[in-house]
């Protein structure tokens, strides 16, 4: 069998090992974070989050075709991830063996079937290594971008190499068009993809030159980077920019209608474009024909972002910025909603602004012209930097570079500090970490905060790790059960090292290359996202790139190791050896440690739990919801799922903008729309973005409908003028009330018809910010005009911080809050249920008990930690009802609730230390309800837990800085309640066991009680 028959049976055979992995991991529904609006922008191509990712939806549409109901649908989004991950693996078999076979070449080493072998088992070794890579898998399974941007950038790199193989034959440069046509595709997926230009700038020029030199390299790598800036912002941005501006000239200049000049550039575009080629033909200029070629091809692909403004125009449910017009588009293009960063000059966190630069106007379309809507603006500051690293003031963010860099509380940074915090946190932290998560080993999926027992890197050798993490000789469950300790051993990081020297030993230019990949998708990720503080995930999933770089030296290790074989064994048994040897050190150990975690197969948390949102709320309501995992999920249940589609989702971190205010007030599905009075005139961009509160010393509480009248008046009168010279509207007063009709609240059910003496005859409450948002305006005018016909609800995951002050008035019903004009009360804290706000309890009995789907929740093999955290909320909800039906003398229904909890929820098989609380108060009810064996057999699970945790941070601590105080304090705390709670109920064995261990922890910690 030839070279090139093996060579691609194998690549085919890495292709089916990771496609049925993939598969029979996969996740069978929506996942958290961005993949619910993902599949649900899929299945009716709608327009996700900027800069959008337009063929990623394309595609998955029609995957979405083979889903024989809309329950399968998720399930073959995600296969398009899992299908263009395995072929990754593919190419990336392809690559190791190209640059195998070409060391083989340039060393004069014979092709026979010695170095057969080791080719095909450098392919296996490093294309499997990377298959059962931590971060790569992750985004296997689930429907994210990173699996085809992955694909993307191994079929370009494999291409180079294909043209750097064949660069001497005719029409060797259809590879090169080949490049440009995937890169243009890839922008529609994600932007990672451009990166690999650089390395593949190096490639053809040494293929080009013979005699490489220092100062062509640098050539070489300089035209790399301008290439990678010319398609990021002179293609993806600034043709784009052209194209808006020439339409403001031809709309507010020459009077022709919207497009008209959009139309007019694109014109010129191809006619310029089709003229240089014809020229570069004619007057056989190859470079510049190659060029036009190119950026022709790169169009083509490109294109995909026209299926962003048509279905824009189309006004389909989600429709993230509404980029339909030039100058909209443009701003989605440039992801101008989530504001810029400094990366080569700028501030210190605690630098003060002392001046605005004015950066070029904002403009919106009106009905007949754009429209200024305000002006894009920047700060200027006292104290600036190059390189900055530590420049946000944003929420803890300060306080957090303090800690980090040990600054003191008044204590300025400096270059050196700024220095610091790059090489430690954005560099150690945020991609060392994650690179050795996936080459020596994991400690848990908890996410790191720079402790000693949260998302660090181990390897699995206990005194190594022990330099670093503290003593390791009291693991407990939290750590050793956890799924994601996976335990390498540094095998593949040293397998990738070996590769890595054998690479430079004997092909240096080769090995620069993937050097230069390994860079660009790494380390500059690293500079140019230029991290803050405090992110809301891990980010390993932004870095994949470079570890398909080392994945290729992993291959490559096999000719290092069975260099050293041929000493002692013959070279074909060394190559043998090599395979083998490198095979468990890699892929096999790999798939053994990571699969448990990555097996997402029957798990359906996040649709179930999100069902369960919605299903807390009565019908036709509105539900405020905030973030991405109490947001999207829901948005994947009811688009594509079809379940409670008369429910109106409200996201608060979207409402600031006029857009998404202007979609709410259309129906949706089986919603209506929401009862806002505002002409769209009122709120467009620029207009009502802030106001600010000026204390008018107002007596008393102010009827809200007057102050939404005032607030909303084109009066002068019921206006301030800034020192820009504008005059705006502001919040005269923090003390808002609401008369209430008895009546109309029965009526329309808000209440029911036996709470009616609860019904307060005005709501009464305190605002507790210093300004008003766009959004927040929206809000007030749906409490004015809502009369109480639609029941109004917030997402308990919503920080009370985004309830605007009506905490006292929203009642529990499950997973939703209900805003209701009735007395809350408060059970006492003398309680011994105590202190718990009360609910509604027979409305959150009914859900919590008949309505809610928990699903595999409690067997699913493996549960993320966004899905760990809603079981520890979910049973903060159980206790929260059982409470307030012991408090209204309801045994008998709250012992159904401790029973169906137990029922449904992982209890005893959640070991993060964090749910010892909720597990306390959970042992407390069982108590208190009689179900004493139950609870002494939690109480006893969980007091080994929480002694475990507290063995583990007093052996930490002994040569390493406590940086758990809290996680000890919350420990000793659950321990002493059970040493109480063992004595209150007659446990006297096991208090006295109790009683002596937390004496003897009292003495380690120095606790009192």
């Amino acid at each position: 069998m030839t070279y090139s028959k093996i060579n691609n049976l194998l690549g085919w055979l890495t292709f089916s090992i990771a496609a049925i992995t993939y598969i029979l991991t996969l996740e069978p529904t929506a996942s958290y974070w961005d993949c619910g609006e993902f599949i649900s922008a899929a299945f009716k191509l709608q327009i996700v989050h900027q800069p959008g990712a337009p063929l990623f939806l394309m595609i998955g549409k029609l995957f979405s075709l083979f889903a024989s109901d809309p329950t399968k649908v998720a399930y073959m989004v995600n296969l398009s991830s899992a299908l263009s991950s395995a072929a990754t693996i593919m190419f990336l078999f392809w690559t190791i063996t190209a640059l195998g076979k070409k060391v083989s070449l340039t060393t004069n080493t014979p092709l026979n079937n010695t170095t057969l072998i080791a080719i095909m088992g450098a392919g296996l070794v490093g294309a499997l290594a990377y298959a059962f890579s931590d971060s790569f898998w992750f985004s296997a399974v689930e429907a994210e971008v990173y699996a085809m941007s992955s694909l993307s950038t191994a079929i370009v790199f494999w291409a180079i190499l294909k043209w750097d193989a064949h660069a001497d034959e005719p029409y060797a440069d259809k590879w090169l068009l080949f490049i440009a046509y995937v890169m243009g595709l890839s922008i529609g997926i994600h932007l990672l993809n451009l990166l690999v230009i650089p390395a593949m700038a190096l490639v053809y020029y040494f293929r080009k030159n013979a005699v490489a030199t220092t100062k062509g390299v640098f050539s070489a790598l300089f035209v790399g980077v301008l290439i990678l800036g010319f398609i990021q912002y002179g293609i993806i941005q600034y043709l784009i920019k052209f194209g808006a501006y020439f339409d403001l000239f031809f709309v507010n200049t020459l009077g022709f209608g919207f497009g008209s000049g959009v139309i007019f550039f694109a014109i010129l575009v191809i006619g310029a474009t089709i003229w240089l080629t014809l020229y570069s033909i004619k007057k056989r200029k190859p470079v510049l024909n190659l060029a036009m070629l190119s950026f022709i091809f790169i169009l083509f692909g490109y294109s995909s972002f026209a299926m962003i403004v048509i279905r824009a125009k189309a006004n389909p449910t989600l429709n993230n910025s509404n980029p339909q017009d030039a100058f909209s588009f443009l701003s989605y293009l440039n992801r101008e909603q989530y504001g810029d960063r400094p990366l080569l000059y700028g501030q210190y966190f605690d630098s003060k602004p002392v001046d605005t630069k004015q950066k070029g106007n904002i403009y919106v379309k009106g009905e007949k012209k754009y429209e200024i809507a305000g002006q894009k603006q920047s700060y200027e500051y006292d104290r600036n930097t190059l390189f900055p690293r530590m420049y946000s003031d944003d929420g803890n963010h300060p306080a957090v570079y303090r800690d980090w860099m040990e600054l003191g509380p008044q204590e300025s940074p400096t270059f050196a500090t700024n220095i610091g915090w790059f090489g430690t946190y954005q560099i150690g932290f945020m991609y060392m970490r994650y690179f050795l998560w996936n080459f020596a080993g994991r400690q848990n999926d908890v996410q790191g905060i720079g402790d000693y027992t949260s998302g660090n890197w181990i390897s699995g050798i206990k005194f190594l790790d022990a330099l670093r993490l503290g003593d390791q000789s009291h693991l407990p469950d939290s750590i050793t059960k956890n799924k994601a300790n996976n335990q390498l051993f540094f095998l593949p990081l040293i397998l990738g090292i070996l590769g890595a020297f054998w690479h430079f030993k004997y092909s240096q230019k080769d090995a620069g290359i993937v050097a230069l990949l390994f860079f660009f998708t790494g380390l500059a990720i690293v500079i140019y996202l230029n991290q803050t503080p405090s992110q809301p995930r891990e980010r390993d999933y932004a870095y994949v790139g470079s570890f398909y770089a080392f994945a290729i030296w992993i291959g490559l290790g096999v000719f290092a190791i069975a260099q050293w074989l041929r000493k002692v064994v013959t070279p074909k048994t060394a190559a043998i050896g090599a395979t083998a040897i490198s095979l468990l050190a890699a892929p096999v150990l790999m798939a053994s440690q990571e699969w448990n975690d990555h097996d997402r197969s029957t798990k359906t948390t996040a649709r179930d739990l999100a069902k369960n949102y919605l299903a807390s709320c009565a019908p036709n309501a509105i539900l405020f919801t905030y973030g991405d995992n109490d947001t999207y999920p829901l948005w994947y249940v009811q688009e594509v799922e079809n379940f409670r589609p008369d429910i109106r989702i409200v996201n608060l971190s979207l409402f600031d903008t006029d857009w998404y205010i202007n979609q709410l007030r259309r129906p949706f599905n089986q919603s209506a729309p929401l009862p806002i009075t505002m002409q769209a005139s009122m709120y467009k961009t620029g207009t009502r973005d802030v106001l600010f509160y000026q204390n008018f010393n107002l007596e008393g509480s102010q009827e809200l409908k007057d102050v939404f009248e005032f607030i909303t008046s084109d009066n002068p009168e019921a206006k301030v003028e800034y020192q820009s010279g504008r005059s705006e509207n502001f919040l005269p007063t923090k003390n808002f009330k609401m008369a209430i009709n008895p009546a109309q609240v029965l009526a329309t059910k808000t209440v029911d018809a036996n709470q009616a003496n609860a019904i307060v005859p005005q709501m009464e409450w305190t605002f507790p910010g210093n300004y008003l948002t766009k959004g927040q305006l929206a809000i007030l005018d749906i409490l004015v005009h809502n009369k109480w016909e639609r029941p109004i609800y917030f997402a308990f995951t919503v920080p009370n911080s985004n309830f605007l002050g009506l905490d006292n008035y929203l009642f529990s019903e499950g997973f939703a809050l209900r805003l209701q004009p009735k007395t809350k009360a408060t059970i006492p804290s003398e309680s011994p249920l105590g202190p718990t706000e009360t609910v509604n309890t027979k409305e959150m009995y009914t859900n919590m008990m008949t309505k809610f789907d928990w699903g595999s929740i409690k067997t699913s093999p493996y549960l993320d930690p966004e899905s760990e955290k809603m079981v520890f909320l979910s049973v903060n909800k159980f206790n929260e009802l059982a409470k307030n039906l012991i408090f209204e003398g309801k045994t008998d229904s709250a012992r159904n609730v401790i029973k169906e909890c137990l029922k449904v929820m992982p209890i005893n098989t959640t070991y993060d230390s964090n749910f010892a609380l909720s597990k306390y108060e959970l042992v407390s009810l069982m108590y208190q309800l009689g179900l004493k064996t139950d609870a002494t057999a939690l109480l006893k699970q969980t007091e080994n837990l929480v002694t475990q945790e507290l063995d583990y941070h007093y052996s930490i601590i002994q040569g390493k800085e406590n940086l758990a105080g809290r996680d000890i304090q919350l420990n000793l705390f659950v321990l002493s309640q059970f040493v109480e709670m063992t004595k209150q109920y007659g446990e006297n064995a096991l208090h006295k066991e109790l009683d002596g261990k937390m004496k003897t922890y009292e003495g380690k910690f120095g606790f009192s009680r």
